[in-house]
């Protein structure tokens, strides 16, 4: 794809050097994600990918000196709320803060509105968010957790229905932090399945994982990230490799690719 005034990218990074207390946890790194791309970002612990998460939604800055660009389709003007709705991000941090509540499957999907974790009594819901809202219930198979209580799911119901919370505003791309964490074999695939048709709808997928069956076959590019630094970027057969990985984790590394996905064992 070629970005052009009319069709900039999702994402344009360039120059970004974050510290992390007195870690300078992303070094000089630069990035482009055309819109529509589905990306997956994977590194070993310590390699900036949290960093990177947080960057990208703005709750980490980067260093001024170095004259970062940071541009999300085309604008670095955003007000972080509009932004964040644009590129949504699900986290099991997101997963956990929402667990809390006994706020019920449709409280939480119609929270994404109003960017909280459940409906208050001050939250107006109209007709049309309401229908949207089991729209996205249904996408997700969520539709019989419509009324039961988040804090009463298993972790595989409540990760669909914060992903549901995510998607009400039917955002340009959805960010996954270690989608499959804490699921179980069954969940993860189902999940999986679910994120392919979320994909095929045209909301770009970014995964940001180091558990590589994460990655749906839709995924065409893989970015490799070590110590802050873009350590190998390009297509998923080129970059997932047995010598390419083994030099990233520093140990031998054994790739296998079936049905599309791709697995790894040490």
């Amino acid at each position: 794809m070629t970005d052009d005034a009319s069709h900039p990218p999702l994402l344009d990074f360039r120059n970004i050097a974050v510290y992390r207390g007195d870690t300078l946890a992303l070094n000089g790194l630069s990035l482009s994600i055309p819109c529509g791309q589905h990306v997956a970002i994977i590194g070993p612990n310590g390699s900036g990918k949290s960093t990177l998460i947080r960057t990208m939604m703005r709750y980490d800055h980067p260093v001024r000196r170095y004259r970062p660009v940071m541009k999300l389709f085309g604008r670095s003007d955003w007000h972080v709320q509009d932004m964040r709705r644009l590129v949504a991000i699900v986290s099991n941090e997101m997963v956990h803060a929402c667990c809390k509540s006994a706020a019920s499957g449709r409280s939480v999907v119609l929270s994404g509105y109003y960017s909280s974790f459940e409906l208050w009594p001050q939250h107006t819901v109209s007709p049309e968010m309401d229908s949207r809202g089991e729209e996205v219930l249904r996408l997700m198979g969520a539709w019989h957790l419509r009324d039961k209580p988040i804090n009463a799911m298993s972790t595989g119901e409540a990760k669909r229905v914060v992903i549901g919370r995510a998607l009400v505003n039917e955002p340009k791309a959805l960010l996954l932090d270690e989608p499959s964490n804490g699921l179980d074999i069954r969940a993860a695939l189902g999940l999986r399945e679910t994120l392919r048709r979320i994909g095929a709808l045209g909301t770009s997928l970014i995964y940001v994982t180091h558990h590589l069956p994460d990655i749906v076959p839709e995924v065409s590019r893989v970015i490799l990230l070590s110590e802050g630094r873009i350590y190998a970027d390009g297509p998923k057969e080129e970059v997932l490799t047995e010598e390419t990985l083994s030099r990233l984790y520093g140990t031998r590394v054994e790739v296998e690719c079936k049905g599309g996905y791709f697995n790894c064992w040490a």
